[in-house]
């Protein structure tokens, strides 16, 4: 993580992010191939090995209550929308949310590094102009907020999901 103060705002969404990702790799780099898929409770979102690789439990409308989600479905569920974010920041067409195939335990870390490296590469790319121009992910169309705001939307969003794998991570670590 650079120390230097951030000048502009893609300095200021790098600074984040790289503070956001240290905290992440803290958990990722200490993961047990068997922390994936260990269940927290008895409702659980998780992946299932299927023929072509593994399926993520998913619902269109969310259950409530909400199913406690495993390490495996939060990281596919980062690889999802990480590439989505980034099919939008480089105008491109992002992926259907079944063809975002998660690559099983052993591979996750690096998958998730790989993430972490085409979205710097994006975002890197970006100047002040793009950084104004509408987006309309992970929000409608018409809500008026900006690629900048998906910036700061990817590090919040995998500040919460580094949060949970850790919780779940020490949680059962604990038991």
């Amino acid at each position: 993580m650079s120390d230097a103060e951030p000048t502009d705002r893609i300095g200021l969404l790098r600074w984040q992010f790289d503070l956001t990702w240290a905290l992440f790799e803290y958990h990722l780099e200490r993961l047990e191939d068997e922390d994936f898929l260990w269940e927290p409770a008895a409702e659980t979102w998780t992946l299932h090995p299927a023929a072509d690789g593994w399926e993520p439990d998913w619902a269109d409308t969310e259950p409530d209550p909400v199913p406690a989600p495993t390490i495996a479905w939060l990281t596919w569920h980062i690889g999802w929308w990480w590439t989505t974010a980034t099919a939008h920041v480089r105008g491109r067409a992002p992926r259907d949310r079944a063809d975002v195939r998660w690559p099983g335990p052993a591979a996750s870390a690096e998958w998730l590094r790989g993430h972490r490296d085409d979205w710097l590469a994006a975002l890197d790319a970006l100047t002040d102009a793009d950084l104004d121009a509408p987006s309309a992910y992970p929000w409608p169309g018409d809500a008026g907020l900006t690629v900048a705001h998906l910036g700061a939307w990817v590090n919040a969003e995998l500040m919460k999901n580094a949060a949970e794998i850790g919780q779940l991570r020490l949680v059962r670590a604990a038991a």
